[in-house]
């Protein structure tokens, strides 16, 4: 799916429309050339890849806390919080903090897939070709502003629900009571639920661009005929 599905914005410089589309003529395919569905189906198995090669991933333990592309870290307002907790001798409350909120975040995505599925099978030819003549990352920038909205709304409640399966609410409690208990320090009251919602869908969203990069650029993850003939669209440009 992928700009370089098939072309990059440098080539978009050198390349008209016309002397694009004579390129799309001479693709290899049974009809002599590559039709605009094809290109848009090409552009949404991309897409199924990068949901199933990688998303799914996120949904397993540690997927999102052991992978440094998406690890959800604590935000600023609470770096002090972790700091204090440390200080009085309590590491490992503060580690365990930053691993449940992992924990939850991992929970969640297994929501996002149906989102998405929906997201792809809507796409439009012109959506395809945006995506065709945009950026490296068009086609999870595609994904993105057509599902954060909706996936934002599914996320939080689900977000709220996953830290109370995972225990992080209870985590975070006590954290956060053992925290303000400290002689003179500010208070705190975040909002994680919020916070990790956000962090969820940005780490979902940055392995579907992993995916997508790779297909682009290595041939061999080209894995059905389609994907491999609307891609090669891209190799010759």
């Amino acid at each position: 799916m992928i700009k370089k599905i098939l072309v990059l914005v440098i080539a978009m410089q050198f390349t008209s429309c016309a002397e694009l589309q004579k390129v799309v003529s001479q693709l290899p395919n049974s009809g002599g050339g590559i039709s605009q569905e094809q290109i848009g189906n090409g552009l949404k198995q991309a897409l199924d890849n990068g949901i199933k090669n990688q998303v799914t991933k996120l949904t397993s333990k540690d997927g999102f806390y052991s992978n440094d592309l998406v690890k959800i870290l604590l935000p600023e307002e609470l770096k002090a919080v972790d700091k204090g907790l440390r200080k009085i001798g309590l590491s490992n409350l503060a580690d365990e903090g930053i691993k449940v909120l992992n924990r939850a975040a991992e929970d969640a995505v297994k929501t996002a897939t149906p989102i998405f599925v929906n997201a792809i099978k809507n796409m439009s030819f012109k959506d395809a070709k945006n995506i065709l003549l945009g950026e490296q990352n068009a086609a999870t920038s595609y994904l993105k502003n057509e599902t954060s909205t909706a996936l934002y709304s599914e996320f939080t409640p689900v977000i709220k629900n996953s830290f109370g399966k995972v225990g992080a609410d209870k985590v975070w409690a006590n954290l956060i009571n053992k925290y303000n208990s400290i002689p003179f320090v500010n208070k705190v009251n975040p909002d994680l639920t919020g916070y990790v919602t956000k962090q969820a869908l940005q780490g979902v969203y940055t392995m579907i661009e992993v995916e997508e990069k790779g297909i682009r650029e290595k041939a061999g993850l080209r894995n059905t005929a389609l994907l491999k003939q609307v891609f090669a669209l891209q190799d010759k440009i």
